[in-house]
This record gives structure tokens, C-alpha cells and sequence, in this order.
């Protein structure tokens, strides 16, 4: 930490973006980005893993955001920029394709985000209607929630934005009624609070550890929505200044939530029980308030996961625009409506990969774990390319790692990527062809401007490193 605050403001105010996010708005949107579908959908596939211990893979998970979000704090804050991971690789690194991979992989897995929010979605609603959970039936209204997500974002991110700021409140809502009614039915004498303190896990004789460590593949998904976070950055106030302690706020607020939700679950219902289906916190409602509207808090729930498939969508799409902008992909992914202004060669892309995904996988654990998966390189990549950076000096404050954080951060999140962990193959097989069509159209796009004599990635390359 280092010379003087109007060397920080100077560089802060370098952007073409406009700053409107102070730190309670930034709070709001990390509580909002990382909330939602995990913690929704997947709590009893959690449970289904370690039995009663719930409750300890989402913490796993947390500790292991926490030391990752550090590393992201040190290079955000001391390159206040939006391009986020594909900004620090390519600085760090200096590689075009490997900088594409982690672009890649960050817009695909907004993309699987999306897919297993909208899956969830589906089921909620399809429970909630009463309609059974045939597969065709949750198929059919999960692509057309994904048509009506893809019909939001090309209108416009001021809808977009607007949307996100109501799903927030709502999901925020359903979590800490889920928190009272556990309370409510604990003082009454219902449920049985030491089960969330049974340390035989369902797996035989595994042990408690590798389930622990296959359970937290499935709950880190609850925790990678920070990500989203730093390509905020140019339109944050000061974010070198509020950055720190506003994205560890947020990651501690959400943690604590997630702890208190999971508890409450397994002292309600069993672990045998809370881990079939696919609804297993309206279970947790009807156990412990069975005089609760299951409809209304269906209609939470559906709110919630809709806002994860926002947020990614949003992403993903405005993504790939950018990547084509730096003619890193073909250049008809970066038009866009000329009313609107949005892209809407990307957003239709992005879509129907997300409907493919919906078709042709669909099984929320797979979507979610993959998910998982593709940040979980992305974040091992990110905490090297911190410890490269670190004899880059810039003229203005920054936040600093603690010492070690980042050597910790990258071996934890190589050690979750390997198929040691008792991820399922179907998750790596999924990873390799989004990402194979990503490198697909790259070399689609490397062809053709070499056929016209240009460098891809042309000077925005050079700029971005800069």
C-alpha cells in the first residue's frame, strides 16, 4: 500500500463507463449475484453426499471464496478495469489464446449458471402448479423461461438492472423467512437440531473427508457469483477504496445466511428426505410451518433462481460482445440493435447454447457442478497471475493479498478441479465442448483475419494488457 489518494482518484476516474455504484448499491449487487440458485436448488443434493453435515461444505465452500476473493481484491483494486479475469491473465501471461480460454470459460459458465437456474425454475414451477415433474413437461417450461430471460436482456440492461434489484430483495426475503420458520419451529419443540451435528456421512465407509470434498463441488456453485463482481468495477465509485471491504462484506453477509439456512434445513428434515427431488427448501417450509402458503414461497424460490439466470445471461451475452469487439470472435457476434443497443447476435448465441445444455443435459447437479468447475480453473489461473503481478508497481493505493492467500487460493482451486474430488465425468465432458466451440470460433476468427493480412485481436489486445 502506497502513495497518495489523488493518485487513486486519478486513476479511478479513467473510464468511458459512467460511476453510479456506491458501495451500498455494489453491496447489494454481490448479495444478490452470489444468493440465489445454490444455495435454492442444491442443498439437498448437499445433504444427499454427507448426510446431516450439511451445513460444512457450504463452509468449505465459503473459506475457499474468501481466500480467492483476496487474490481478485489485489488486482481489481490495483487495475480498476471491467474485463475482469481475462484483463489480469492477459497482463500477467501476455497470451492471446490462453487470455481467450478464461474469457471463454467465465462466459461459459454463465452460461451453465443460467441453465441450472432455469432448470430449477422449471421444477419450482411445475411443483408449485401441481403439474408433476414429468422431464418433458420441466424441458418445455425451462426453454421457454430461457426465451423469456433472452426477451429481458435484448430489450435492455436498464430493465435488466431494474429486475435484478427486485429478485434481490424477493430471494433475500425467502432465505430469511426460511431462517425464522427453522427459529419458530425449533423454540416449538419440532425437528431435531443434532442432526445437523451427525458426523456419519452417508457414503459407508468413505469416511467423512471425500464426501466433505465431493459434497463442496456441488456448494461452491452457491458461492462463484462474486466473480460477477469485478467486472463492476468502471462504474464503482473510488473502487479502489470501497472494493475490500464491500465484496468481503458481501461474501461474509451471504456465508453467514447460507450456514443458518443449511442448519435450519437438516433440523427439519432429514437428509434421506431433503436430498429427492429437486424443491428442498419448500420441504424445509412445509415441515416446519405446514400453515405457510407452499405457493408463495414456490413463487420466491422461482424469483430467486430467475435472477441468476439474469445476472449470467446478462453477462455471458455482453461477453462474447466484447470478445467480438476485440476481434477475438467473429465480429457478427458484436452487432446490435440500433434502437436498443443491445447485442443481439450475442444474446441469441448465448441462448441457444444455454437451451442445448437444457435439452441435452439438464440435471441441475451437472449444470451446477460444471459451473463450479469452469470458475474453479478460472480462479486457480487468476491466483497465479496475481503472484506474477506482484512486481508490477502502480501509482496509486492498492489492496495487498495476505501473504501466502493467493499460493493457498491457487492450489485449493487446482486440488477442486481434479476428478479426485468424486466430480461427476459428465461435468468435464460438458466443460470440454463449450469450450471446444470456443475454440472453434477463435480459430474461425484467426483464419479469416490472417487471410486479410490483420493480427487477431488487432490493438485492443495491446490496450487491454495496458
Amino acid at each position: 500500500m502506497s502513495d497518495t489518494e489523488s493518485g487513486s482518484s486519478t486513476r479511478d476516474g479513467d473510464t468511458k463507463l459512467k460511476r453510479v455504484m456506491g458501495p451500498g448499491l455494489l453491496l447489494l449487487f454481490i448479495v444478490g449475484d452470489v444468493l440465489g440458485t445454490g444455495i435454492y436448488a442444491l442443498t439437498g443434493k448437499v445433504a444427499g453426499e454427507v448426510g446431516g453435515v450439511v451445513w460444512l461444505p457450504f463452509l468449505v465452500a465459503f473459506v475457499l471464496a474468501t481466500v480467492t476473493a483476496c487474490s481478485y481484491l489485489e488486482v481489481v483494486t490495483k487495475y480498476p478495469r471491467a474485463a475482469g479475469a481475462a484483463l489480469y491473465t492477459h497482463k500477467a501471461f501476455g497470451v492471446h489464446f490462453l487470455t481467450f480460454l478464461v474469457a471463454f470459460a467465465v462466459m461459459s459458465s454463465g452460461i451453465t449458471s443460467a441453465s441450472t437456474a432455469s432448470r430449477a425454475f422449471s421444477e419450482n414451477f411445475t411443483q408449485t402448479a401441481g403439474m408433476g415433474s414429468g422431464a418433458f413437461g420441466v424441458t418445455v417450461v425451462s426453454l421457454a423461461f430461457m426465451a423469456l430471460i433472452a426477451a429481458v436482456n435484448v430489450r435492455g440492461v436498464g430493465e435488466s438492472v431494474k429486475m435484478n434489484v427486485v429478485f434481490t430483495c424477493i430471494e433475500l426475503t425467502g432465505l430469511v423467512i426460511i431462517i425464522l420458520i427453522g427459529a419458530w419451529a425449533l423454540a416449538g419443540g419440532q425437528g431435531d437440531f443434532g442432526r445437523a451435528f451427525d458426523f456419519s456421512s452417508g457414503e459407508g465407509d468413505k469416511g467423512l473427508f471425500w464426501p466433505v470434498i465431493a459434497a463442496t463441488t456441488l456448494a461452491f456453485f452457491a458461492m462463484v457469483g462474486f466473480e460477477d463482481s469485478v467486472n463492476m468495477a468502471e462504474e464503482s465509485k473510488n473502487p479502489s477504496r470501497i472494493f475490500p471491504k464491500v465484496l468481503l462484506s458481501g461474501l461474509l453477509i451471504t456465508g453467514v445466511i447460507y450456514l443458518l439456512v443449511s442448519v435450519t434445513a437438516i433440523a427439519l428434515v432429514d437428509a434421506d428426505e431433503l436430498s429427492e427431488g429437486a424443491t428442498p427448501l419448500l420441504k424445509v417450509v412445509e415441515a416446519g410451518a405446514p400453515w405457510f402458503p407452499l405457493g408463495v414461497f414456490g413463487v420466491i424460490t422461482m424469483c430467486a433462481v430467475a435472477n441468476s439466470a439474469l445476472i449470467n445471461m446478462l453477462m455471458a451475452s455482453r461477453l462474447l460482445y466484447g470478445m467480438a469487439e476485440e476481434k477475438v470472435l467473429p465480429n457478427v457476434l458484436g452487432r446490435v440493435l440500433p434502437n436498443r443497443q443491445t447485442p443481439w447476435v450475442a444474446i441469441l448465441f448465448t441462448t441457444a447454447l444455454a437451451a442445448g445444455l437444457i435439452t441435452f443435459v439438464g440435471a441441475v447437479p451437472d449444470l451446477g457442478g460444471t459451473t463450479a468447475l469452469l470458475l474453479l480453473a478460472v480462479f486457480a489461473v487468476v491466483n497465479v497471475a496475481v503472484l506474477v503481478l506482484r512486481s508490477d508497481k502502480v501509482d496509486h493505493d492498492h489492496f495487498t493479498a495476505p501473504l501466502g492467500l493467493p499460493y493457498l487460493g491457487a492450489a485449493s482451486c487446482a486440488f477442486f478441479v481434479g476428478p479426485w474430488t468424486g466430480r461427476d465425468p459428465v461435468q468435464y465432458l460438458i466443460a470440454g465442448i463449450l469450450l471446444g466451440i470456443g475454440v472453434v470460433l477463435w480459430g474461425a476468427t484467426v483464419f479469416y483475419m490472417r487471410s486479410k493480412g490483420q493480427t487477431p485481436g488487432g490493438d485492443d489486445m495491446s490496450e487491454l494488457a495496458q
